[in-house]
């Protein structure tokens, strides 16, 4: 009777009366094998014998910016329970577990389908929601019956929330099963509205680091070559993604980039006198930086320092975080991480002649403190796999087989056709949000 707890229905049904009468005197009765518990069995092993476990995996976890990816990525890898999973009769606690996981993932196909319109924070957003939703909804019927609560349902609010996704047995959604099953169907309604996730898009946006390089360094002699040449290169910035409220500063700075950048394009393009031309813009867009409505000084220190405006430039140059124009976005750009973002356009228009379907499945779901490691296992097993491989391999690959070290070779091919969608990306969406 210690085996796990028992569901009230199994007991009060006529045959689980007759069960545990048989059970407490040690009478063996095959019908009553519930009470002792049972060999597992997978959700879709459905027909055959009655078998004696019926395995619900449950709680899911809360839906992050780390496993939203898993969550659409895997959705047709994980279990959904159909009525026929479980016995006519009993297993009711089990049951409203197994509704729960239907429910929730249903519902997170329905976010997923729509992260191409919305954006990845809005779709987050709906997965959360939908989430809470399946925990309220699980608790609610939970309680409603004379049975063992949940120990969760116990709590209320964040701690509810929280107790659920610390019991989750699979909190980064990777795949449990085997095969691809077919795609859940549409359980209870799940009424999602975009516009009710203001607090949700402010909140995570609060929650990230600022990723802007304010200021532009001052346009020198010796950096005019790379200001001009990598140019296409360097970030703009939407202010679209900002909330509003307590962002105008960083708001100013992304504008600020964005106008010294125009200008520096208008300069580049002239044959003559190309650096004063673009100290001109650079000094020009600052000064109007510092000055904000009815001439007040904005509230940064470098349009206070110095009795002068040479004083206030010389602040700007030494806290810029690339004075002479050295770094470029590309340069951060170059990791294998980057393949989760270019894959498409890598297989398109960058091909590079060996499959990255790997890379993309197995590591891109992960957190980001596991990715490179992933990455670096994935690409050393690739090498031996592709120089082992008795089929006709591109030039470029068999050159790398033919070196000391073809992880590091076949490395930089990869890293060469990121960069190049990357570029390519970046021509097509050049601005992004000053919050990473």
């Amino acid at each position: 009777m210690m085996q796990r707890p028992l569901d009230m229905s199994e007991l009060l049904d006529p045959m689980g009366i007759v069960c545990l009468f048989t059970y407490c005197f040690d009478i063996t009765y095959d019908s009553c094998s519930f009470l002792v518990g049972r060999p597992s069995f997978s959700p879709r092993s459905f027909g055959g014998p009655p078998m004696l476990d019926y395995p619900v995996q449950f709680p899911l976890a809360q839906p992050s910016s780390d496993n939203l990816q898993a969550i659409c990525l895997y959705g047709d890898r994980r279990p959904y329970y159909s009525d026929s999973y479980f016995p006519v009769s009993g297993f009711g606690q089990l049951k409203r577990r197994a509704s729960a996981v239907n429910n929730a993932e249903s519902w997170f196909s329905m976010c997923c389908r729509g992260n191409e319109t919305w954006g990845r924070e809005v779709t987050l957003c709906c997965a959360r929601q939908a989430w809470e939703l399946s925990v309220e909804s699980f608790c609610t019927e939970d309680s409603s019956v004379k049975d063992r609560l949940y120990d969760c349902c116990r709590k209320t609010g964040n701690k509810r929330l929280t107790c659920f996704h610390n019991d989750a047995p699979n909190p980064n959604y990777g795949p449990t099963e085997e095969l691809p099953v077919p795609p859940p169907p549409s359980f209870d309604s799940f009424n999602f509205d975009p516009n009710t996730c203001q607090r949700y898009i402010k909140k995570l946006s609060t929650s990230q680091k600022i990723d802007i390089n304010f200021p532009p360094g001052r346009p020198t002699a010796d950096g005019i070559e790379s200001l001009c040449n990598n140019q296409k290169l360097r970030t703009l910035y939407t202010v679209k993604c900002l909330p509003g409220s307590g962002y105008e500063l960083l708001a100013r700075q992304a504008k600020t980039i964005n106008r010294i950048e125009k200008g520096f394009k208008q300069c580049c393009k002239k044959k003559q006198d190309v650096l004063n031309c673009v100290d001109q813009k650079w000094r020009l867009e600052l000064n109007n930086f510092c000055s904000g409505k009815n001439g007040e000084k904005v509230d940064f220190h470098c349009c206070s320092a110095g009795n002068d405006a040479n004083g206030r430039f010389d602040c700007f140059q030494s806290i810029s975080p690339d004075p002479y124009y050295n770094m470029t976005s590309a340069t951060e750009e170059l990791s294998l991480n980057k393949i989760c973002d270019t894959d498409k356009i890598i297989k398109k228009r960058f091909p590079v002649g060996f499959p990255i379907k790997n890379f993309v499945t197995q590591c891109c779901p992960l957190p980001e403190i596991e990715k490179t490691n992933c990455f670096v296992q994935t690409l050393n097993e690739m090498s031996e796999n592709l120089c082992l491989s008795k089929k006709a391999s591109p030039p470029a690959v068999r050159r790398c087989c033919s070196a000391q070290e073809a992880p590091k070779c076949i490395s930089k091919i990869l890293m060469d056709a990121v960069t190049k969608a990357t570029n390519a990306l970046r021509q097509k969406k050049k601005k992004r949000c000053p919050l990473s």
